[in-house]
């Protein structure tokens, strides 16, 4: 009998980790709600969710060693998973009401208000994955369900050769924005997988069978 892909979830004050968690469980994972170094480390793979204001996650992230842990996991190819404002703070910088909060930089690009009218963005909506996606495999048509305000609204990283191109999928909101990317071993999704039903259930079983 194969091994259960162990998870950590990381502990850092974030509001949703303990339904990311179970989510996780009905996708298959053993899942370690911690902020400990050797944990973080040793997991299949690790999620970093976010629910609030792109500063204060950023600051719960260093608080804990949070953003030299998932360097360290993604420089090492070791899978990261980041959901909602977890996926914001994968980019250089977050503005919100005027003030620009630095992230953790393992994306270029800056992270704004989306163009609309009817703010937040909250509820089901459909995405446009990328051709070739793992997260997405299966899961072509369905919806999910986002709660935000801010997105990533462009993509400024260019990959070489012999590194995969990263996959992109979008949404629209007011305007197009970033709802997943897949790099590497690094993921994210502006949505909530935990909060989507068994679309998202599916969602992060893909993710862990990408390293399982």
């Amino acid at each position: 009998m194969s091994r259960t892909p162990r998870v950590a979830v990381l502990d850092y004050g974030s509001g949703n980790v303990h339904s990311a968690a179970k989510a996780l469980e009905r996708a298959g994972a053993e899942v370690q709600l911690t902020a400990d170094r050797r944990a973080v480390m040793e997991a299949d793979g690790l999620l970093v969710p976010g629910v609030g204001a792109f500063a204060a996650v950023m600051d719960g992230l260093r608080a804990v060693r949070g953003d030299e842990l998932i360097d360290r996991r993604l420089a090492g190819g070791r899978p990261v998973l980041g959901i909602c404002v977890g996926m914001q703070v994968m980019f250089e910088h977050g503005v919100e009401r005027g003030v620009d909060t630095e992230g953790l930089g393992e994306w270029p690009g800056t992270v704004r208000e989306l163009p609309s009218e009817v703010l937040p963005h909250m509820g089901w909506n459909t995405v446009r994955p990328d051709e070739g996606s793992v997260l997405f495999q299966g899961l072509e048509g369905e919806r999910f369900y986002f709660v935000h305000s801010y997105a990533a609204q462009e993509w400024h990283l260019d990959v070489m050769p012999p590194f995969p191109q990263p996959r992109l999928t979008w949404a629209e909101h007011g305007g197009r924005f970033l709802a997943a990317v897949e790099n590497g071993p690094l993921s994210a999704t502006q949505f909530h997988p935990e909060k989507s039903s068994d679309a998202g259930i599916r969602l992060l079983a893909n993710w862990i069978g990408s390293f399982a």
